[in-house]
Order: structure tokens, then C-alpha cells, then sequence
């Protein structure tokens, strides 16, 4: 079975849980930008923006790196193989719950019907 660091998981998910951050890490799919770009595209504040980069940062899905006054947005060189094989697992298991219950239906389908007995 496969560990999964929690801290890790808990700061992918998070970080991965806002739309605005979700289509940064698109963005950043493309190509590196600064967090000026960033924030222009996405009509947000430079405040705002470092927000976000901050916690996809944290997370290791961002790296950043200032140049004189441009601060540099990419991709983190950690992909999320952990986090994909954490949400694998999980989709295995409802699976197994689903066909159990599928099996349960085609018994209960399947066996015949008892009559209610006459009222007198």
C-alpha cells in the first residue's frame, strides 16, 4: 500500500481547491510568467496574486525566482504523482463499493418476489 505524507496532501489539496490557483498552474503549463502577468490576466491585484503564487509555493507546485524587480513564476519540479495515486486509491475503493451493491441489486432482482399474504 502506498504512504502518503497528509502535510503534503493537505497543502496540494488546498492549494488545488481555488480556481483562480488552478488556472495559474495552467498558465504556468504554458509558460513561466511574472506575477505582474499573472495578475493582469487573471484581473486580480499584485497583492492577490502573491497570495495565491504564495500558497502554490508552499505547496511545491510553483517556484518563483526575483530578478532585479520581476519576480519569475514556473512550474515546481514536483509533479503530482502522489496526490494522483492518493485520488487512484480512493476511486478503486468506491469502485469496489459500487460493484458490491451492483451485486446486491441483481441478487434482490433476481430472486422471485414473495406475495403479500390475502387480507381476510
Amino acid at each position: 500500500m502506498v504512504q502518503f505524507s497528509e502535510t503534503r496532501l493537505d497543502a496540494s489539496f488546498a492549494a488545488l481547491s481555488d480556481a483562480t490557483r488552478r488556472g495559474v498552474l495552467e498558465q504556468l503549463g504554458r509558460a513561466d510568467a511574472s506575477i505582474t502577468d499573472l495578475a493582469e490576466k487573471f484581473h486580480m491585484t499584485l497583492t492577490g496574486m502573491k497570495k495565491h503564487v504564495g500558497v502554490l509555493e508552499r505547496a511545491g507546485l510553483v517556484t518563483t525566482e526575483k530578478v532585479g524587480r520581476v519576480r519569475t513564476c514556473r512550474l515546481g519540479a514536483r509533479a503530482l504523482e502522489e496526490e494522483a495515486a492518493w485520488i487512484e486509491r480512493h476511486r478503486e475503493i468506491w469502485e469496489m463499493n459500487y460493484a458490491r451493491l451492483d451485486a446486491l441489486l441483481a441478487e434482490l432482482q433476481s430472486a422471485p418476489q414473495k406475495k403479500p399474504p390475502k387480507k381476510k
